[in-house]
């Protein structure tokens, strides 16, 4: 593993630490989790939009939606 130096605001770097310890774990690991998110954005999204291309036209509600309940969340 290697390793890099990062530069942020001491107060930042406290309320990250302390986050961190209340959720059993250490600020690297949290780096290392949202790192490895971050360079995989893009693979987990070709992944995705494979998947919804795969089920477009295969799930049947049984009745038209009206257009406020196809965009409700």
């Amino acid at each position: 593993m290697k390793n890099i130096t990062l530069s942020a605001d001491q107060s930042l770097i406290e309320a990250a630490r302390a986050r961190a310890r209340k959720e059993n774990t250490t600020l690297n690991e949290q780096f290392r989790r949202w790192l490895a998110d971050y360079a995989q954005t893009r693979e987990r999204m070709q992944r995705y939009d494979k998947v919804m291309a795969t089920l477009r036209g295969r799930l049947k509600v049984g009745r038209k939606l009206s257009r406020e309940e196809m965009n409700e969340r």
